[in-house]
This record gives C-alpha cells, sequence and structure tokens, in this order.
C-alpha cells in the first residue's frame, strides 16, 4: 500500500517562497540591468533578505541566474530515471525529454527563455553553463550505461547537440507549446542530417 509524502511544513513553505522569490527577481533584474552590473547587495535587497539567506538558498549569482535550467535538468534525470523498457537509447533521450517538458509549468516556460538569453549574454554565466551541462552529460551516461564506454559518451553529446539544436530554432519566439515540436523536428531531421554529402 503506497504511503502519503508527509505534508510541508511552514517553515519549508516560507523557504521554498524565498528561494522562487530570489529567482524570479534575479532573472528579472539581470534581464533588465544586465548580470554583471546588478550586485548580490541589489538582489537581497529587492527581495528585503540577508545575504546569508541567499547563500542557503544558492551558492551565487551564477546559481541563481541558471535555477529553470536547473529545474529542467533535474526533473530530465528524475524522469530517466522511471523510464523503463527497451529499445535505442536515442529514443528514450528524446522521449523523456518530451516527458520532462511536459511536466514544467508556464511560469518555467516564462523563465527559461530569459535565462537563456542571460546566459548568451554573459561569459561568466556561459562558463557556468557548460560546467554544469557536461555534469549533466555524465550523469546521463551514468544513469543508463558505462559512463566511459566511447559510443554512449558519443550518444549523450549528439543528444545535446540535438537538444540545443531544437532550442535554437525555439528561442525567436519561446512559444510555449512548441518547444517539445521542435524537439520532436530536431530528432526527425536525423536521418536526413546523415545522409547529407557534399
Amino acid at each position: 500500500m503506497p504511503t502519503s509524502e508527509p505534508p510541508v511544513t511552514l517553515r519549508e513553505r516560507k523557504k521554498q517562497r524565498t528561494r522562487q522569490a530570489l529567482a524570479e527577481t534575479a532573472v528579472s533584474m539581470f534581464t533588465e540591468h544586465g548580470f554583471d552590473a546588478t550586485t548580490l547587495d541589489a538582489l537581497v535587497d529587492a527581495v528585503e533578505v540577508s545575504k546569508r539567506t541567499f547563500f542557503r538558498n544558492f551558492r551565487s549569482k551564477e546559481d541563481v541566474a541558471f535555477t529553470a535550467a536547473r529545474e529542467l535538468w533535474d526533473a530530465y534525470l528524475e524522469a530517466l530515471g522511471e523510464a523503463g523498457g527497451t529499445g535505442p537509447l536515442l529514443d528514450v533521450f528524446r522521449d523523456t525529454m518530451l516527458a520532462t517538458l511536459g511536466r514544467m509549468d508556464q511560469d518555467w516556460y516564462r523563465r527559461f527563455p530569459a535565462t537563456l538569453r542571460l546566459i548568451e549574454q554573459s561569459s561568466s554565466l556561459d562558463g557556468y553553463s557548460r560546467r554544469f551541462c557536461a555534469g549533466v552529460q555524465a550523469e546521463i551516461a551514468r544513469r543508463v550505461g558505462d559512463p566511459d564506454r566511447l559510443e554512449l559518451r558519443l550518444l549523450v553529446e549528439f543528444f545535446l547537440a540535438i537538444w540545443n539544436c531544437a532550442l535554437a530554432e525555439w528561442l525567436p519566439d519561446c512559444v510555449p507549446g512548441e518547444l517539445p515540436e521542435c524537439v520532436r523536428r530536431a530528432f526527425a531531421a536525423i536521418d536526413d542530417s546523415l545522409r547529407l554529402a557534399r
């Protein structure tokens, strides 16, 4: 018989609200004033919390700016762990991404494009993004097989390249319902891409 999860305490709900306020305000301020030009002092003043509270929730300005992307990949890895059955791993990666995107709410779809644009505009955020993605890449490989296997490492890199192509198609307009379709189109283009000749 399944056990129900314990109710979230008032303290935990308050912590979640603070974390959400910091993430949303950070993206808004970084978008309006620029990532490098927005100080941590200005951010915590805007949310009316202390730096100590900030650092209980996030490690750095880069970390708080990257919240929407982290939420996506945390949800993806969770869904990948739930995925059952067998078959080509590239199909598993695609289907898991589509399932993950289906779980994301409208608020996430509002914040995620702003995060992507911030990454494009800031070298420090771009570097943070690359390090984070390398960690995700290794974790995906670890969850589905031997992370040292060359073929698997190549396949995960291929999957992430397809994902980035889908994002590039979606990013100009960022219509929430169109991101899954961009993913489907990018995966569907694989066979034709491999047959391209000079």
